[in-house]
């Protein structure tokens, strides 16, 4: 058996200097030894997650992020074709992370004991640490973060300078060198923590969900379901996003998975490219709010918040369902603007057919589901299901080798036996089962291509995760001068004073914080940036906290569909061959609706699922879900018809106006403007019917 070739197709070279998913692996030896980094990278995080290895979570940070420097600049370096000097740097900044992460292993306990007092050596290490994360963000992402973060901490060392309200005593420099780049406070603070185990391991599950087909039950499910109908193409794209987001919190990987499919199907529906590119990025990026296997930042929510992670899920799972359901309405709305039908449904796989066929691949997720939803951790829920799905990939290769009928029919079962044991005897038995089918199909045939298959997965997983690591170390700096400075408070009680006299202004101030971030750089510091300064004052206006980190999140994802740095538009544009600041424009049009549905949240708790609120004491818990989510659909239908202008056929500009002010008076939640936004949508929807009734009457 040879070493499958990882062969680096030709991509938008703008697109490069954003996304690492572009391209694969590149051939030659380099690209050989940068692919087994990213299977001993993914390795590492397997054995750290089954508590194969056991190490101080200083330790596992710092080995975490010397994987990240080890793999990320050769490999961005290869995939941008650099040759000469800027190859030695590359390897030399590579080596330069692993030196940093072997000092803080072997320095580990000295470190401890140094704590306020650090060597000259500890400093010099200490700023090649920083340096490192800086260049590592730039080269993955582009400018926009380093220069956040820079400025961050060009306030951590010179503030002291700083005019008014914002100046501190001022730091020593190795005060600030110790408080970013030592201990738990900096760059190997929370985010990287919850990067070295959650959400890595939940990268790798998607990774290997994916390499065992469920992207075509997605979207052979979706097409069966909503091909047929108008606009079919698109909404596709809306259905199967929103089921890959169940399994991938990452925008971007939807798209390039998802997205490879759709925009070429939509495109050939008469969709323009650009509008084909929004929609696609628009429902990947809901990826990130989808449970059960939700983005980053709700794994970095529920350890800031000290919570349960299914208390995340619960808050976020009514917000996601409306979102992809405003997303679905606005591409239904284009679609009849536009007259564009849905395909011929002969032509069209069953979806029935395709859960029959696989049903076997939603198992891995059901099991997390239900380990998520009954206390168990996120790290042992994604540690089980990497494996079952691990089990799945290798059962079925090697049940290809035996005869069909009653002997594969016990084949499954005892697999399903070995897979159910872990119940009671622990991951151990998983392990031992995986070993077992390792072993089988290294002797029999065609096992060999599926070994290779995991092994691709493990590879593929650790490229994926490296945007994410790189991002959750370099916000760090934000948050250690947060810390060391007390800058969150200043802009804290400004957001405080505002909301004295209007809460709406206090929250639409942060969702411009939101936006404004999201011009440059990506959700994960956006939300730590924006949740660090602006959740404290909003829960003083109260906001409940979770609800506040909420309303964060959701501007967060949306602001990442904001030009300039818009990651999942541009991972879009090569596949729809359109540029990616008009895919940009696109998607944010697309994902207009869904601007109420935080705005609503915060004003009524209970469509996050969450107590208090007037509303709920006034009527209940139950009934203020229900009404909350009745006044929410309705406002989403109101105001995606006053964004593209149709229902039914072509609005006039009073009747959008009409449309626009109905579903932002029950987005307000003032007194009597419930009952002023219920009665301009009957009158809305009363003047629709006329138009309709004229419409069809004698001529």
């Amino acid at each position: 058996m040879t070493e499958p070739q990882h062969v680096a197709p030709a991509g938008d070279p703008e697109l490069g200097l954003h996304d690492p998913l572009a391209d694969s692996f590149p051939p030659g030896f380099e690209g050989k030894l940068l692919f087994w980094i990213a299977v001993a990278f993914s390795l590492y995080q397997i054995a750290i997650a089954a508590h194969i290895v056991s190490l101080s979570s200083q330790i596992q940070r710092a080995l975490h992020l010397g994987f990240l420097m080890l793999l990320c600049f050769p490999l961005l370096a290869a995939l941008r074709h650099k040759r000469g000097p800027w190859k030695v740097v590359a390897w030399l900044m590579a080596g330069l992370g692993v030196l940093v992460a072997g000092y803080q292993w072997v320095e580990y306990v000295p470190l401890m004991l140094r704590s306020g007092a650090l060597n000259q050596t500890d400093v010099i290490i200490g700023v090649i640490a920083l340096v490192t994360t800086f260049a590592a963000a730039w080269v993955v992402m582009g400018p926009a973060l380093p220069c956040v973060a820079g400025l961050f901490l060009a306030y951590a060392l010179f503030g002291q300078y700083a005019p008014g309200p914002l100046v501190t005593r001022g730091y020593d420099f190795a005060q600030v060198v110790e408080q970013m780049s030592y201990g738990t406070e900096g760059i190997y603070g929370t985010p990287l923590y919850v990067s070295a185990t959650y959400i890595f391991l939940f990268i790798l599950f998607g990774s290997f969900l994916e390499k065992a087909g469920m992207i075509k039950l997605f979207t052979d499910v979706s097409l069966g379901m909503v091909g047929h109908r108008m606009g079919g193409a698109a909404k596709v794209s809306v259905v199967s996003s929103g089921m890959m987001g169940t399994i991938s919190g990452s925008g971007v990987a939807n798209v390039v998975t998802t997205g490879q499919f759709t925009i070429p199907l939509m495109k050939s529906f008469g969709y323009r490219s650009a509008f084909a590119g929004g929609v696609e990025a628009t429902s990947s990026m809901g990826g990130q709010i989808m449970p059960p296997v939700m983005g980053a930042v709700a794994f970095i929510m529920a350890e800031t918040l000290g919570v349960a992670y299914v208390e995340v899920v619960r808050a976020a799972i009514i917000p996601a369902i409306l979102y992809f359901a405003s997303v679905f309405w606005m591409v239904h709305l284009e679609a009849g603007r536009r007259n564009l039908r849905g395909m011929d449904r002969d032509e069209l796989p069953s979806a029935m057919a395709a859960l029959r066929e696989r049903w076997y691949l939603i198992l891995p997720l059901a099991v997390l589901v239900y380990l998520l939803f009954t206390g168990y951790t996120p790290l042992f829920a994604g540690t089980v299901g990497l494996m079952l799905t691990m089990f799945l990939i290798l059962g079925a290769s090697a049940a290809l080798g035996l005869p069909q009928g009653i002997l594969r029919t016990i084949f499954w079962i005892g697999l399903a036996l070995i897979a159910a044991s872990f119940l009671e005897f622990g991951n151990n038995a998983l392990w031992l089962g995986i070993a077992v089918l390792l072993i089988w199909n290294v002797v029999s045939k065609g096992g060999r291509e599926t070994i290779w298959q995991v092994i691709d997965s493990l590879a593929e997983g650790a490229k994926t995760a490296l945007p994410v690591g790189v991002a959750c170390a370099l916000v760090g700096v934000i948050i250690g001068t947060m810390t060391l400075t007390g800058a969150a408070n200043t802009f804290g009680m400004y957001i405080v004073s505002v909301g004295e006299n209007s809460l709406l202004l206090s929250l639409m101030l942060t969702m411009l914080t939101c936006i404004v971030l999201g011009m440059g750089i990506p959700t994960i510091p956006n939300y730590i940036i924006t949740s660090t300064i602006a959740a404290p004052a909003l829960l003083d206006l109260g906001v409940p906290l979770i609800v506040s980190h909420m309303f964060v999140f959701y501007f967060g994802i949306l602001a990442d569909l904001t030009p300039p740095v818009a990651l999942a538009c541009f991972a879009a544009a090569p596949i729809a061959k359109e540029g990616g600041l008009k895919i940009s424009f696109e998607a944010v049009k697309v994902a207009a609706a869904g601007f109420v549905i935080p705005y609503m949240a915060v004003y009524t708790p209970a469509l996050m699922l969450q107590d208090g609120g007037p509303l709920a004491d006034a009527i209940g818990y139950l009934p203020a879900v229900a009404y909350i989510v009745f006044k929410c659909v309705l406002a989403i239908g109101l105001w995606g018809a006053a964004v593209i202008g149709w229902l039914g056929k072509p609005l006039p500009v009073w009747l959008r106006l009409l449309s626009a002010v109905a579903a932002f008076t029950l987005i307000a939640a003032l007194p009597l403007t419930d009952e002023i936004g219920l009665a301009l949508t009957a009158l809305f929807a009363a003047l629709i019917w006329m138009r309709r009734t004229r419409a069809v009457g004698p001529a």
